[in-house]
């Protein structure tokens, strides 16, 4: 059984934020959310430790600090997790570095993902992109709607609905059966990110007590 309690939700990702890291991440923290992700893709590994460094400091219980790509600086820092991609360290390889205790997450796009995922041992998925997104330099292809709802059934450990989703379309992805979504751009982008995170979770909340 994963370690990560599904229907946590948000998932807070950061994301060259505007207002900064530490801003965003002290908002995030203040409003319990459960994740929030250090994402800093191009960042030479210096800078990335340097930054998750100073989130650690920040993240603290309940709110866990997952580390994007790198096992080695989520070691180095004492993040809660990592989350990886399907080019990444393998799930047994990043325990190995992180400990037993750790949580591992996984990035999947289509059903032979997922399954492989789940098998493997992964705490939690991301699920997408559900819509267009500019986040990544090469995208996968976009699930949709409907896509999305087929393979969160499939699913055996927490899933999280990512990749275009925003303050507009955030209540029908949850309607489609995600039970945890991550946005970033209307977050990280935004100049008022404390006035658009509460409105992503009043959106989440909603549709917890108003479930389709």
């Amino acid at each position: 059984m994963s370690p990560v309690e599904d229907g946590f939700g948000f998932y807070g990702l950061l994301n060259e934020p505007a207002v900064g890291h530490e801003r965003l991440a002290r908002l995030m923290v203040e409003r319990g959310v459960a994740f929030i992700q250090l994402r800093m893709k191009d960042a030479p590994e210096a800078q990335l430790l340097a930054v998750a460094g100073r989130l650690r400091e920040i993240v603290r219980p309940p709110s866990r600090l997952v580390v994007n790509d790198l096992p080695r600086v989520a070691a180095a820092v004492a993040a809660d997790g990592v989350h990886l991609g399907q080019e990444d360290a393998d799930i047994d390889a990043a325990r190995a570095i992180l400990g037993p205790g750790a949580i591992v997450g996984l990035s999947t796009h289509n059903q032979e993902q997922v399954l492989s995922a789940c098998a493997r041992g992964a705490d939690y998925i991301g699920i997408g992109p559900v819509f267009p997104t500019a986040t990544k330099a090469r995208p996968d292809p976009v699930l949709g709607l409907e896509g999305l709802r087929r393979l969160i059934g499939l699913a055996s450990v927490p899933a999280v609905a990512i990749g275009g989703i925003d303050l507009d379309n955030a209540a029908r992805v949850l309607a489609a059966g995600a039970r945890n979504i991550c946005a970033v751009g209307c977050i990280n982008a935004s100049s008022d990110p404390a006035a658009a995170l509460d409105r992503m979770l009043r959106i989440v909340e909603q549709a917890r007590l108003d479930p389709a």
